[in-house]
Formats: structure tokens, C-alpha cells, sequence
């Protein structure tokens, strides 16, 4: 697991955000309580179903923006699979800390940790098989970032982060260009070095094409696979260098067939947008 959280910089100002929003004019309920007091308190987070635990440095510094002398010690790695009712973290610091940030920090953890876990099961049907399992930009407004760091966790690796990374000729791009040679020849004369081209294929025509154009990616799109098997043929003997994607309604059930087709990469948006909540609770 090689998964990277974004620096400081940028994270804090999304829990801060997040924070606020919970927050607004203040927590009326732990305020009232602790108005004129310091308290310190301790605190355990618990799994309350298997799976795998993600974004806990994040939680950390959720409690930290709150109390900079929060102690929060992972019990386990992240990654790690857990089983129910495992302890996963213990904290200590400020009361008025703990209680305030539960909210987000749980959120945050639980939906990352489901991402994790329905990312893990795709990356074992697969996993003796050289073909990747890559996410896609099918994620939750405002929240790319960590979804994207929650499927690195589960195993996968990270398709383009944003439309700025790389270039992506899709099927309504080669609609309004008139076809992928315009396409392609248009944003060759345009980009910078050393953006790579990818091109979202339909048919063996279309493949021909984009093998023509010299294209850096072809995805194979809604393909099936016999038809699949012959797009790879034809690549890989036109030149072996270009890299090969499968995409389009990929399931648990379905994605290993795709696999034994030979591409490289296959992506999906299941493991982000089919995934459901990893339960955790936490109890002073």
C-alpha cells in the first residue's frame, strides 16, 4: 500500500472547511457543558464490521486542528484488515476536542475505509493476473482527493486526478472533432510535453485509428471480450508499447474476464461510487 495523503497545506483547509460546517455558530451541547472548564478525557474507536481501516492520520489531525496536544495512537495499520469490534485507535486530549470533532472524523474515516474495502476485493479477483485496477474522476464533489487516497489504500492506483493531468479524447470529444485523427491532431499541435494522449475506443475501427494517430492509451470502452481479445491483439502487434485500459460497467463478477483479456489497466468507479460506509464508533 503506497497510498500518499495530500500535504498539510491543502488537507487542513478541507477539514477546516469540513469542521466549520458542523461547527457553524458553535456546539451548543458540548459548550454548555464545559463553558468555564479545561477538561481532558480519553477515547477509543472501535470497528463495528470487518474491513479495511483507511484514513485515520486523517482523523488524527481532525482532532489536532481542535486540540493541538491531541494524542492520537492508530492500533492498527492503515490498510490493515479488522475484525468487528476491534479497537482500531485510542485518543486523548480535550474533551470539548474529542466530542466536537467525532462527527467529521468518523464520517470521514468510515466512508474512506468502505471505499478501501470493496476497492481490496476487486484488487484480489485480480491479483494474479499482471492487470491493474485503476479508479476513476466519479467521485464526491469537494471530497476527490481522499477517495482517490482511500482506493490507493484498498490496492488500486490513481487515474488522473483531474482534467489537467493528462489528456483524455473520450466519445463525445471525437463527436465534436469530427473524428479521433481531428481530435488528435488538433491537441498534439496544443499540449504541453509531456502530457500523454489517451483515446476511449468502441470498435476495431476505431482502434485502427487511434493506432494510426499514435495515441499513448487506448481504452477499450463497453467492449466484450471477444471483441476485447481482438483490440489487444491488434495493439500489441502494432506496438507493444502502447498501454491498454478497459472500462465500462465492471463488477466483481466481471472484471477478471476482462482481465484474461491481457490489458494493463482495467478502471472503474465501483469501488468509489458502489461502496457503502465501514461502521467504526467511538466511546469516551
Amino acid at each position: 500500500m503506497n497510498a500518499v495523503l495530500p500535504p498539510a497545506l491543502i488537507l487542513d483547509r478541507l477539514l477546516q472547511d469540513w469542521l466549520l460546517e458542523d461547527i457553524g455558530r458553535g456546539d451548543r451541547t458540548t459548550q454548555s457543558l464545559f463553558a468555564d472548564q479545561l477538561k481532558s478525557g480519553k477515547a477509543e474507536w472501535r470497528c463495528k464490521e470487518a474491513g479495511i481501516v483507511a484514513g485515520l492520520p486523517i482523523a488524527a489531525r481532525v482532532f489536532q486542528l481542535l486540540d493541538h496536544q491531541m494524542k492520537f495512537t492508530s492500533l492498527v495499520g492503515e490498510g490493515q484488515w479488522c475484525e468487528a469490534g476491534q479497537p482500531i485507535a485510542q485518543l486523548e486530549g480535550l474533551l470539548d476536542a474529542l466530542l466536537i470533532g467525532e462527527r467529521v472524523a468518523l464520517n470521514l474515516v468510515m466512508r474512506l475505509s468502505g471505499i478501501a474495502t470493496l476497492t481490496h476485493k476487486f484488487v484480489e479477483t485480480i491479483a494474479d493476473l499482471p492487470t491493474q485496477l485503476v479508479d476513476t474522476r466519479k467521485t464526491t464533489p469537494g471530497l476527490r482527493l481522499l477517495e482517490k487516497y482511500a482506493t490507493q489504500v484498498g490496492g488500486a492506483i490513481n487515474h488522473r486526478m483531474g482534467l489537467d493531468d493528462s489528456v483524455m479524447i473520450k466519445d463525445n470529444h471525437i463527436t465534436a472533432a469530427g473524428g479521433i485523427a481531428n481530435a488528435i491532431a488538433q491537441i498534439r499541435t496544443r499540449i504541453p510535453y509531456p502530457l500523454t494522449v489517451e483515446v476511449e475506443t468502441e470498435t476495431l475501427s476505431q482502434v485502427q485509428e487511434a493506432l494510426q494517430h499514435r495515441a499513448d492509451i487506448i481504452m477499450l470502452d463497453n467492449m466484450a471480450p471477444d471483441l476485447m481479445r481482438q483490440a489487444v491483439n491488434l495493439i500489441r502487434q502494432t506496438n507493444d508499447r502502447i498501454k491498454i485500459e478497459a472500462s465500462g460497467n465492471i463488477t466483481l463478477s466481471t472484471i477478471r474476464t476482462v482481465a484474461e483479456t491481457g490489458v494493463d489497466y482495467i478502471s472503474s468507479s465501483a469501488p468509489i461510487t458502489r461502496s457503502t460506509w465501514l461502521d467504526l464508533s467511538m466511546k469516551m
